[in-house]
């Protein structure tokens, strides 16, 4: 008798996730370094504290669930967890507002939904979403670009740091707006008046000063991303094509009523960690190709509206939860077709109802 083997075609991937996690906290580094330097030693500060509190907080959980505590804190996720929340809060923040951030996103919105694979939101986007709506000072006093400190100012030293962010110093000459800031709060202005007016953008070069940098170093550990083929291209090229065509059509040329340019849109705030950073979660996010360029439109058209006319200068992380919210509506309409089927899930499931 002869037998036959029949094997189904599968895909092989030589990626874990702990390589996948390895690779992300490998790319924030030049996003970190740019942070650094342009603003000091305050995001150090901020990463370490989170990812401190994230571990920790992973590990507590771990331990009431009766989980094994080193088979999963070995994944990263919490470290990666950690490090982008204190990547995206304000260097020099308060230590107590860290803490808070990473516990809420390691507790409620990963742990208590069952961990990783289970979150229906991204952990590190709760978590900044909780401080910003419930600490609105702290979350905008950010430091001044090394570029524009005045003759004989240096950035504050690492001690000095330190002393700020556990509440016995202070760094308030330090800080001011960023380049989204001022094109909310001075509407009314055209674009050229601001851009004169202000610092931050006449000794930049196109997103205002130190900005336009730091988004550019995160670009570059995206594109390694995407070389390491951690994730597709489909969500954050979605996103920052659906973000430049809102700048197209509402830039104004310039005008009063403008929300700012193209290059400031791409280039300041979170633009960059949050494309190749954020929104590639892949647990959060939609799963299938057509999905992630819905997803990503979607987060790159909301972002245009809650920075040009929300309340909040900045606005990934709001637009990541609120598409959070459609991820499971998208993915239900854009199932891919099974392999040896002629019709997708959806469809077959629909005709035999």
């Amino acid at each position: 008798m002869a037998f036959i083997r029949v094997t189904s075609p599968h895909a092989h991937t030589a990626n874990t996730t702990q390589d996948i996690m390895r690779w992300v906290i490998l790319a924030t580094l030049p996003g970190l370094v740019a942070l650094t330097h342009f603003f000091g030693w305050g995001s150090i500060i901020n990463v370490l504290i989170s990812c401190l509190t994230a571990i920790a907080c992973e590990a507590l959980m771990l331990s009431l669930r009766k989980r094994p505590i080193l088979f999963y804190l070995k994944d990263y996720s919490a470290l990666v967890t950690g490090i982008l929340l204190g990547l995206a809060l304000p260097p020099y923040a308060p230590w107590w507002l860290v803490v808070i951030g990473s516990t809420s996103a390691i507790i409620l919105a990963k742990q208590l939904y069952g961990g990783l694979g289970y979150n229906p939101f991204n952990p590190a986007m709760v978590g900044y979403v909780i401080l910003l709506i419930s600490f609105p000072v702290e979350m905008t006093r950010w430091a001044i670009p090394t570029t524009l400190l005045s003759d004989g100012q240096t950035l504050p030293s690492l001690g000095t740091a330190l002393q700020t962010v556990f509440g016995s110093g202070g760094v308030d000459g330090y800080t001011g707006a960023t380049p989204l800031d001022l094109f909310k709060t001075q509407q009314g202005l055209l674009v050229e008046q601001i851009n004169a007016a202000e610092p931050i953008f006449s000794l930049a070069s196109f997103a205002g000063a130190g900005w336009e940098w730091v988004n550019v170093a995160f670009l570059a550990g995206g594109l390694f991303l995407l070389y390491k083929r951690a994730f597709t291209w489909h969500a954050p090229v979605s996103m920052l094509l659906a973000l430049s065509i809102m700048t197209f059509l509402f830039y104004g040329g310039g005008n009063s009523e403008s929300g700012g340019s193209l290059m400031l849109h791409l280039f300041s705030g979170g633009t960059m960690l949050g494309a190749f950073f954020i929104i590639t979660d892949p647990v959060s996010s939609a799963v299938s190709n057509k999905g992630r360029i819905i997803y990503g439109a979607g987060i790159g058209i909301l972002i245009y509206i809650i920075r040009v006319w929300g309340n909040y200068p900045d606005a990934i992380a709001f637009a990541v939860l609120l598409m959070n919210f459609t991820a499971p509506f998208i993915d239900y309409y854009t199932l891919p077709r099974t392999y040896g089927h002629s019709k997708s899930t959806r469809a077959t499931r629909g005709r035999d109802l």
